[in-house]
């Protein structure tokens, strides 16, 4: 068996096994009681606004894989439509029911644009040499996005028991950061499969690209780039940025830039969890 082909078996039982072991969390098992819900919708509000505005627009994701892989690998098409959306979208649900009982108005998610540059790659896409650097992207996005929802996740889980609301953090902040990993592991299993087969100048093209369109999940304008530096703030990251930027970008830094002996965290990561700390603080201080 070829290391292509023993790769492709893993991420098949790998995305069983998500399947199987990890449906979307039924909404019967939730329990939304908060003991003092002033004290944490004003600690925490804010982290569930951006979280489930964050969920909900998976289904814009949906719609900009389809531009950007017009002919995904079935496995990819099987993950993002049989595991990850229904998790993600349920994820979504139960945050933002959350925060309407704490009276909080409910997420605005954007789930139909399309911008320029993702119609322009998705027209290249139908190249394809060109649609592999497209998945290469796709994976990179993707582990950077669910591992920081993995330490954002058991971050804000911690502080929740910490506030003795113990009754959320069971059902809601436990099932949430328990499917999130298993999203991670598909995308690292996906980008170390793929970068072994890609051609020097794809690899290139992947890396610039990279460096160019690198942001935080979620900050598509400097507002939400400022929400984001505000979540980092409230879950006390913001205090070693740098630290959380490079756990983040571990693999792709491994992958990417091992050409670059001694770089800790890609510079583009780096530089935009600076930036979005620095946004927030900026605006509190106005």
């Amino acid at each position: 068996m070829t290391l292509v082909s023993l790769n492709e078996t893993r991420l098949a039982d790998h995305v069983d096994r998500l399947g199987l072991e990890h449906p979307p969390i039924d909404l019967a098992t939730v329990d939304y009681s908060v003991r003092r819900p002033d004290v944490f919708n004003a600690r925490f509000g804010h982290v569930l606004d951006y979280m489930a505005r964050v969920e909900l627009e998976v289904d814009r994701n949906v719609l900009e894989l389809t531009t950007l892989l017009p002919d995904p690998p079935e496995i990819d098409r099987r993950f993002y439509t049989e595991v990850w959306q229904p998790q993600e979208i349920r994820h979504g649900q139960i945050l933002d029911e959350l925060q309407v009982q704490l009276g909080r108005p409910p997420a605005e998610p954007d789930l139909t644009s399309l911008g320029v540059k993702m119609r322009i790659l998705g027209a290249l896409a139908h190249l394809d040499a060109f649609q592999d650097v497209c998945r290469m992207l796709y994976y990179l996005t993707g582990m950077a996005t669910e591992r920081s929802a993995v330490l954002a996740y058991n971050l804000l889980h911690d502080g929740v028991l910490e506030m003795g609301e113990t009754a959320i953090a069971r059902t809601v902040f436990t099932p949430i950061k328990r499917q999130e990993p298993g999203h991670y592991a598909f995308y690292q299993l996906s980008a170390r499969g793929l970068w072994s087969q890609l051609a020097a100048w794809q690899k290139w093209m992947v890396r610039h690209m990279r460096s160019v369109s690198f942001a935080p999940v979620g900050a598509n304008d400097a507002r939400q780039t400022a929400d984001f530096g505000d979540m980092l703030a409230t879950l006390r990251i913001d205090r070693d940025v740098e630290s959380f930027a490079g756990q983040i970008s571990r693999v792709e830094r491994d992958l990417l830039w091992a050409h670059k002996r001694g770089l800790q965290v890609p510079p583009y990561v780096a530089r935009a969890f600076r930036e979005a700390v620095e946004l927030a603080r900026v605006r509190r201080a106005a």
